[in-house]
């Protein structure tokens, strides 16, 4: 088995993120560029609106105040007031294009992210929490969101508007705008100084909100032996750990975040009261009142976005840790992919064959799978037995091709299946896996999942072979009942039955069935093989069953054990022998019998 990685477990990061990672960001931006445009138009507009205040003030202080010009002084009023107006409708037509743009890249971006999970093999999700990879396609992405577009779009207002106040600050008195700005290396000190201890606690946040993830998504999936054990005080005290971890995580972390705020705040005040005392020293010699006010004005215009900028940079630092692992995730190359020269496979005939077939999960693992040799001809049905752990199940996911083999050769009717599509394999496949799975949903739209384009009537045709049709009509609303994720108001037996019909709907070439029979009672088992005999004429079948009795009419049985296959041949042929399948066969007779 694959390391798995635990719920109480830190994610190692394999390729610390690099700032030029946020280049990619642009990706993802450059689809709304015309949209973006229009945004800053209005941002300039709306800046230059509410810039004009300051000078307007400074004009009726200094010119019509004293003149008493009142025709001046209204029509400043009025351009007053139309700024503001401006300054109204573009801020309004900002928040709503923003917001828009803001859940489009949501979209976008989990969307790749979702696409390159669907393509990861096996071994991706044995190896870690399930719940650790949900918080990233839903969490992370939406702490990004307003990061992407509103953050982004107000960072550039701020800096538009920082540079268009500095022109007019400039314009009015060129010395006190360079002594506004002689705190500007201190800042930037603090700033520096901060986020590097800020990105390492952010980074172990995230971790610890994965691990919160994880044990909550794990613990809801097995909420029914939990109550069955009557082990729900344990449960809340592993939720209580890492719950806790969670918060001693978020408040180390917003103790770092914090810090500069108050930074950004102190030099904008510092800087407003030596503003002061310089202008009042220079008050009518070479500052005039009404310059004085405006530049106090012009001093917090240019202070306020600052700050934002300042946030901006600490949302930014915030969000590396979840960037981090969104592309960590999106690189994640899946190893079961198509070979650059790929093929086609025809139409099936069933003709299978194991070459010294060998396979470990991770190079530094032993091997699970040794030397595994056998050929299945077109039609036939092979039986896997053994011990639970043997190597049954490896064996038919490398046939899917659900991992790739470590060493030796898979074929089907005399091609290597690594130098096929994926695609015009597993279409060609029916795989009935031991963990049943039922999707949220009609019972009509679970089985049509084994082949979207079927008529209704070949949904309930495959579900009468499989025998499910009886109870699926004893449903009050029969195939059109709705059944809840992973079918939890239905039977095991049940939601197997379903996943039968399924797997008959696809009319596969080649039909693998896990342990398909294991929660069928003895009754519909007994009327599902009937069904089976019908189905498996003409197809290769891979049967991995532990009730020896379904599989006596197997063209060939292969009995797994610790990765090898010990013994082949039929029913009567490996019972003459007398070795390990007529040692399991007659363990299970004995208990039959005693029961």
């Amino acid at each position: 088995m694959a390391k798995r990685n635990t719920y109480n477990q830190d994610e190692s990061l394999r390729q610390r993120f690099n700032w030029h990672d946020y280049a990619r960001l642009g990706h993802y931006l450059k689809p709304y560029a015309g949209q973006m445009l229009l945004v800053l138009g209005s941002i300039l507009l709306g800046n230059v609106a509410v810039i004009l205040g300051p000078y307007l003030m400074k004009v009726a202080i200094d010119q019509a105040i004293p003149n008493r010009d009142f025709h001046q002084l209204w029509l400043l009023g009025g351009i007053f007031l139309t700024s503001l107006l401006v300054a109204f409708g573009c801020f309004r037509y900002r928040i709503w294009s923003i917001t828009k743009i803001g859940q489009d890249l949501l979209i976008d971006m989990r969307t790749d992210l979702f696409t390159n999970i669907q393509r990861l093999p096996f071994s991706y999700f044995d190896s870690r929490p399930h719940g650790k990879i949900l918080i990233r396609v839903v969490n992370y992405i939406n702490t990004l969101s307003d990061l992407l577009a509103n953050g982004l779009v107000n960072l550039i207002s701020d800096i538009i508007s920082v540079i268009i106040t500095l022109i007019f600050m400039f314009a009015i008195n060129w010395k006190l705008t360079f002594d506004s700005l002689v705190l500007i290396p201190v800042l930037i000190l603090w700033a520096y100084v901060i986020q590097k201890k800020q990105r390492v606690a952010f980074r172990e946040l995230s971790n610890k909100q994965s691990n919160l993830n994880a044990y909550i998504h794990e613990s809801i999936d097995g909420i029914k032996i939990t109550q069955g054990f009557a082990q729900e005080e344990n449960a809340i005290q592993a939720f209580d750990d890492v719950a806790n971890d969670n918060r001693d995580s978020y408040m180390r972390a917003v103790k770092i975040q914090y810090a500069l705020g108050p930074g950004v705040q102190n030099v904008s005040t510092i800087t407003t009261a030596l503003i002061y005392f310089i202008g009042i020293q220079q008050l009518g010699v070479v500052v005039s009142t009404g310059t004085l006010i405006a530049f106090i004005g012009y001093i917090n215009n240019f202070w306020n976005p600052i700050i934002n900028i300042g946030n901006f940079y600490n949302s930014l630092i915030t969000a590396t840790a979840y960037l981090e692992r969104i592309f960590e995730t999106m690189d994640e190359k899946s190893t079961v992919i198509d070979a650059p020269d790929a093929f086609d496979l025809p139409p099936i005939k069933g003709d299978v064959r194991f070459n010294d077939v060998s396979f470990r999960y991770d190079q530094d693992e032993p091997m699970i799978l040794k030397h595994v040799l056998f050929h299945a001809k077109p039609g036939q049905t092979i039986a896997l037995v053994g011990e639970t752990g043997a190597g049954k199940s490896t064996i038919i996911n490398l046939l899917s091709r659900f991992y790739n083999v470590s060493e030796g050769q898979v074929t089907i009717d005399n091609v290597d299946i690594s130098q096929i599509t994926l695609d015009s394999l597993r279409t060609q496949m029916g795989v009935m896996q031991q963990d049943t799975f039922i999707f949220s949903g009609t019972i009509m739209d679970n089985i049509r999942y084994g082949r979207l384009d079927a008529t209704d009537d070949e949904v309930v045709q495959a579900a009468k072979v499989a025998r499910a049709d009886d109870f699926i009509r004893t449903l009050p609303d029969g195939y059109q009942t709705t059944v809840q994720e992973r079918g939890g108001s239905m039977s095991a037996g049940q939601r197997q039955l379903i996943a039968f019909a399924r797997v008959l709907l696809a009319d596969p070439r080649i039909l693998i069935l896990d342990e398909a029979t294991a929660a069928i009672d003895t009754k519909t088992e007994a009327l599902l093989q009937e069904g089976l005999n019908e189905l498996l004429k003409g197809r290769t079948s891979f049967i991995v069953a532990h009730r020896l009795s379904t599989i006596q009419r197997a063209d060939q049985i292969l009995v797994v054990d610790d990765g090898q296959i010990v013994e082949a041949g039929t029913h009567a042929e490996l019972m003459a022998q007398r070795g390990q399948y007529y040692e399991l066969y007659d363990s299970q007779y004995r208990m039959l019998q005693a029961t």
